[in-house]
């Protein structure tokens, strides 16, 4: 099979919901084989140090190279530019199986190297797949059903920690097989996955301005374009936010097996539990709350909430012994305000506001900043939980801070508005040599 099948159907706006609804679920297991990429090596992690005997410098340099933080953020900058240059589906096409081979390598690793190299072409590929999945979202996706149909991709980034966890506790009587056996599990959902985008086609969104430009697109000149005028305010407005957010949701993501076993005395059985209710709380909050909701009212006041409950939560691991009601407190809180925060925001805003000709590098960009960012943190993480879990905990409500502040104040106000009506608003006419598309019906 290949990524240009004539059988393909080309996603469109004018699509009946039921096929914008398949598009976007197949278009948001990139959530799905994103986030179970990231709990699997967090599951992991313990084997992982007792079968190779890891230092906390090697855990480090683990969790800085991971999917979770600098090789997606490589994928991400080459792919979004990929994306752009050469379509959506090119993408699609490759990178599930660079996905599954990184797999295959942590499943049949023989020793350390292999689990490095395996992860690192793991997190290339998620890096590749997210700006192509979520452009192809944005564009087909009408304006007041923007934010529903890309709440799907939250909601099975959520479900695919679940099902890994629990997995995970499942085969832990096994050791290491057992880690090889969830690491095989994503093997088969990205080879089930990589099968049924064979019946996506291009977006017929990028299509349209692909033809009218002539692919006459150059790296330079679309990072000149986003690294200038109002595409550097829109990068760093989100950047910003989703970035200072993602050091606090990167460091949980990872860490909290290992902190709430190691510092908190949990039982494995008790951590794998409080995880899975965090995850179903995003998932559940995301349909309740932000699906319903988000192309309708002020999201900045969305925004905002999100991220006070959150810091609410926080602030528990701060100032209170962290006991097992603590640590179910604070899973509650941060489940809630993840159900409708900077994730999400981040995934709408980034596909908002930028044109098709530069959706994706800078989805990529601003991704690539961002897991980059998380992969430095990362280094320092163990260092720093040393010194005392509680100041951990307080730098990390420093994090949601300032995130929330930023999203609040800044955050641009697009709810229920057409994507051409969104790029006059910008004043990006002109600048990406794209025609003006008709809006259309909603």
């Amino acid at each position: 099979m290949t990524g240009s099948s004539d059988n393909a159907v080309h996603p469109d706006q004018t699509a009946p919901p039921a096929q914008q609804w398949k598009w976007s679920f197949v278009a948001a297991m990139a959530g799905y084989i994103d986030a179970g990429s990231i709990v699997a090596g967090s599951v992991a992690l313990g084997s992982w140090v007792s079968h190779y005997g890891l230092s906390d410098s090697t855990i480090g340099l683990l969790g800085a190279l991971s999917p979770n933080a600098i090789s997606a953020g490589i994928g991400a900058l080459v792919g979004g530019y990929v994306c752009d240059r050469y379509g959506r589906k090119k993408i699609y096409a490759y990178d599930l199986l660079l996905y599954m081979f990184g797999t295959l390598l942590i499943v049949f690793a023989a020793d350390v190297w292999m689990v490095f190299t395996g992860y690192v072409l793991v997190g290339l590929a998620v890096g590749a797949d997210i700006p192509a999945s979520w452009s192809l979202i944005t564009e087909f996706s009408p304006a007041r059903r923007r934010g529903r149909l890309g709440g799907l991709a939250q909601v099975l980034w959520s479900l695919g920690p679940v099902v890994t966890l629990l997995l995970g506790l499942l085969l832990q009587p096994l050791g290491m097989l057992g880690v090889r056996l969830l690491f095989a599990h994503l093997f088969v959902v990205a080879l089930v996955t990589w099968w049924m985008r064979h019946g996506v086609g291009e977006s017929a969104r990028w299509e349209r301005e692909s033809r009218a430009t002539a692919g006459t697109s150059h790296p330079l000149r679309a990072l000149r374009l986003l690294l200038s005028g109002r595409g550097l305010t829109a990068v760093l407005v989100l950047t910003g936010m989703y970035g200072v957010w993602n050091l606090f949701a990167g460091t949980n993501g990872f860490y909290t097996p290992y902190l709430l076993e190691a510092i908190g005395d949990q039982s494995e059985a008790a951590s794998v539990g409080l995880q899975c209710l965090y995850f179903l709380l995003v998932a559940a909050f995301t349909a309740l709350v932000f699906m319903p909701l988000n192309d309708r009212v002020n999201r900045r006041v969305m925004f905002a909430v999100s991220s006070l409950v959150q810091l609410a939560g926080v602030l528990l691991l701060a100032f209170l012994p962290l006991s097992s009601s603590v640590a179910l407190g604070y899973m509650v809180a941060i489940g809630i305000g993840g159900g409708f925060g900077a994730q999400h925001f981040f995934q709408l805003w980034s596909g908002e506001l930028f044109p098709t000709r530069l959706r994706s590098t800078a989805q990529g960009l601003m991704f690539a900043v961002v897991r980059i960012g998380l992969g430095f943190w990362s280094l320092f993480v163990p260092a720093v939980s040393a010194t005392g879990f509680h100041n951990l905990a307080l730098i990390l409500a420093g994090f949601l801070v300032v995130s929330g502040l930023i999203g609040t104040l800044f955050g641009p106000k697009t709810e229920g508005l057409a994507l051409e009506e969104i790029e006059a608003r910008h004043g990006w006419s002109g600048d990406t040599a794209s025609p003006r598309a008709a809006p259309t019906a909603d």
